[in-house]
């Protein structure tokens, strides 16, 4: 078994707060396509999905081209939102250092998400990391979560274990995607899906914080003993 240890991350509530960009470019997709205003805890929910996939949550009884249409509008609203200074997506608290922490200890570090490879670079533009995710997974080239395929992926194109991978992320998906993979699975509790959620989806713990992250990661693959 190969001694490298790799930690994924999803993005969109995990990485960076961007909740207030996505419920604005959907519902200004919705307006643009005569839909009505969506709810927002509803958008909220399908956060993390494949766009696409999104919409088919959003909308259920629509037919595939308008989920389509809602979102190549949801993308033009988003990309105009993005270029605002008003609009920007922070990192969360202690992001940057869990990074610098995990690397100094050794692990390497991914991506695995429901943005686009273009949502992904203008991430890592906006808070110059670029150079610190050696795998990058995305809907662009994979089945959405929970899908497993992008964990898999990373694994092949990385040569690392499955076994010695931690995915960390927010939502069910995540955690789902993590355990359907046979990855160990952290949630985060600063995102947008409920303790109990990450918890029933699989996660095998669920942090308040970046700041026992890399203690926590080598436990969960049993580098060092559990708490």
């Amino acid at each position: 078994m190969s001694e490298l240890r790799l930690v994924v991350f999803d993005v969109d509530g995990t990485l960076i707060d961007s909740e207030h960009n996505i419920i604005a470019a959907m519902t200004e997709a919705w307006a643009h396509m005569d839909l009505g205003v969506p709810e927002p805890a509803d958008v909220r929910r399908i956060i993390g999905l494949s766009l696409v996939e999104a919409c088919q949550v959003l909308l259920p009884w629509a037919p595939g081209n308008l989920h389509r249409a809602v979102a190549e509008s949801y993308k033009q609203a988003f990309r105009a939102l993005r270029l605002l200074p008003e609009r920007e997506e922070p990192l969360f608290p202690g992001v940057r250092e869990a990074l610098d922490e995990l690397e100094a200890a050794g692990w390497l570090l991914g991506l695995a998400t429901g943005k686009s490879q273009r949502g992904v670079q203008s991430m890592l533009d906006s808070h110059d990391l670029h150079g610190r995710f050696i795998n990058i997974q995305t809907a662009d080239d994979n089945p959405g979560k929970p899908d497993p395929t992008m964990l898999r992926r990373a694994s092949a194109e990385t040569g690392i274990d499955l076994a010695r991978m931690v995915m960390i992320g927010d939502t069910a998906y995540d955690m789902q995607m993590a355990k359907s993979a046979k990855v160990a699975g952290l949630g985060v509790s600063w995102g947008y899906h409920g303790l109990q959620e990450l918890h029933d989806a699989g996660a095998v713990q669920v942090v308040d914080s970046f700041d026992t992250l890399t203690d926590i990661a080598a436990a969960l693959i049993g580098d060092i003993p559990c708490a």
